[in-house]
């Protein structure tokens, strides 16, 4: 199969960016490729909202990148903070144009909610189910699009470099190109090429990789892993956020659901075992202080009283308001018998978002040439050592857009290699087998995500980090070795793709020999004056 355009995800970012090319370039066929259903992301599930300065008569693009640059504890690059929350507004705008329905007053003005490490009410939503509106109103768009083909179950193995031509590639090779992607379609079980001129990444982020997260199942890092294996640049990906209140439900594990931070910033207020108001003994912007400052608290109150969560009192909130803002979380908390107006939400942290990825300029340019990446897979400069709420879907939409401009700028220049210039030879299945037990791959997932959870959380330390590192080798060696020799599987291949993604968490980790931000190590209680990213 041959596309101009090839868009791997169908989340906000590959949408956004599919939408665009399709809209500009009629001419030209943007496939767009997802492993599962097209509407099945990691923005499907982002309740909380968008950030971006909409009320300048309180608000300023100054305040929301000093707000940026605050959360990101140093590691931020301004010039990137200031073109997001810039340009961010324009996306917005663009989203509304294109059918996104976010809350309004009576007034017909935006309802803005305030959440942790915002100075103002900056967040735009929609009840609190933001990111489903959103990526409603794009799959609409994209629908009226007929140069855009939408195929969902298709699971990306790699992405085809000169290394698949019979070239040495190393991280020290200069100009390595995407050539395109190779895929098992699940739907007829079969791995096809796909040659394409220009593929973006956005395949979301990494959740997985943990016990418990508020990540879809989808969420396993497959992109992080696949130009890692291309030998391209991963960056800062110790930063992983971990959002301080999942609802807390016994035995369940894997997908946890999300209370947003919304809920804290229209008043709902922390409470461990004993009913007691503890967030002002950490920071003096109590319920509203940033996330990493927020899940460290909770997981030191858990340890303290030897719980396994903490509680969210609502039960002082407006209730008609709380029902308006918060119908999904009010049904699901009475859907296993909890009455907000009555009871207080069991809450623990839970691993959310990876603020680091794929290193990329300020056009979402990887270090392979014609590869981009926008979205949770991408480090862009924007979180330095932990986001700030709400910027991320902000952040996926310019980088799209950026990605367009830069893609379209190449077009119009006639620069982009003929798609036929490279032959591409079909997958080599040779002496591979079907597998003989799914328990080999079920079983090294469980330990993995142990060990990540145990080891690599919230709360760090060196001893940790070798003991992980040690594991992680040893379930690398044996899932290569099982993927050498059997037929590829989605299982296998996430797998696979997770145990990578987790090997460069803990790299990453011990690389960084200071706590900054998410990455909190208790023997370094102390940041480094010179200010460094990690790049692998």
């Amino acid at each position: 199969m041959q596309t101009d355009i090839l868009v791997i995800g169908s989340g906000i970012a590959g949408l956004t960016y599919a939408l665009k090319c399709a809209q500009e370039m009629p001419d030209k066929t943007i496939t767009i490729l997802t492993k599962t259903q097209s509407d099945e992301t990691n923005t499907k599930y982002a309740q909380g909202g968008i950030a971006g300065v909409t009320d300048f008569a309180h608000d300023s693009f100054q305040k929301h990148i000093e707000d940026t640059l605050i959360a990101g504890d140093g590691l931020c690059n301004p010039a990137i903070v200031e073109i997001v929350v810039k340009e961010g507004v324009q996306r917005i705008n663009e989203l509304i144009s294109w059918g996104a329905q976010f809350d309004r007053d009576p007034e017909g003005d935006y309802k803005l909610g305030k959440e942790g490490g915002h100075s103002e009410n900056r967040i735009l939503h929609h009840k609190d189910v933001t990111g489903k509106e959103m990526e409603r109103a794009l799959l609409e768009a994209i629908k009226k699009c007929s140069n855009i083909h939408l195929i969902s179950h298709c699971f990306v193995l790699d992405i085809i470099t000169q290394h698949h031509l019979g070239y040495l590639v190393t991280k020290s090779t200069p100009d390595i190109e995407c050539y395109g992607v190779y895929v098992l379609n699940l739907t007829t079980n079969k791995i096809e090429k796909i040659a394409a001129a220009i593929t973006l990444l956005a395949t979301g982020g990494n959740g997985q990789v943990y016990r418990t997260t508020t990540n879809p199942a989808i969420a396993t890092g497959d992109g992080v892993a696949m130009v890692y294996r291309a030998k391209g640049r991963i960056e800062n990906i110790e930063f992983i956020q971990f959002h301080p209140t999942a609802l807390y439900e016994a035995g369940v594990r894997g997908h946890s659901f999300l209370i947003t931070e919304a809920v804290r910033g229209d008043g709902g207020i922390l409470r461990n075992a004993s009913g007691e108001a503890f967030m002002e003994k950490y920071d003096e912007r109590k319920d509203l202080a940033p996330r990493d400052i927020v899940a460290r608290a909770i997981d030191n109150e858990m340890k303290i009283n030897g719980t396994e969560f903490v509680y969210l009192d609502c039960r002082h909130m407006d209730q008609q308001k709380f029902k308006e803002h918060f119908p999904n979380i009010h049904a699901k908390c009475l859907s296993i018998g909890i009455d907000v107006a009555k009871d207080m939400i069991p809450v623990s942290p839970a691993a959310h978002y990876s603020c680091g990825g794929v290193k990329t300029d300020a056009y979402a340019r990887t270090s392979i040439k014609n590869l981009y990446a926008a979205g949770e897979c991408a480090s862009t400069g924007l979180h330095g050592a932990n986001r700030l709420a709400s910027n991320s879907l902000l952040e996926a939409m310019v980088f799209a857009h950026r990605a367009f401009e830069d893609t379209l700028q190449k077009v119009q220049a006639n620069s982009l290699r003929k798609i036929d210039d490279v032959v591409i030879p079909v997958w080599n299945a040779d002496g591979t087998t079907a597998p003989k037990e799914m328990i080999l791959i079920t079983q090294s997932l469980k330990e993995m995500k142990l060990l990540m959870s145990d080891y690599v959380g919230i709360v760090r330390n060196n001893e940790r980090l070798k003991r992980a590192n040690r594991r992680i080798d040893l379930l690398h060696e044996e899932t290569e070795y099982l993927y050498e020799r059997t037929a590829v599987s989605p299982q296998l291949c996430e797998l696979r793709n997770m145990i990578t993604v987790s090997y460069l968490i803990i790299k990453s980790a011990e690389l960084r020999h200071e706590s900054r931000g998410l990455h909190y190590n208790t023997d370094y209680l102390f940041k480094q004056p010179i200010l460094q990213n990690t790049i692998l």
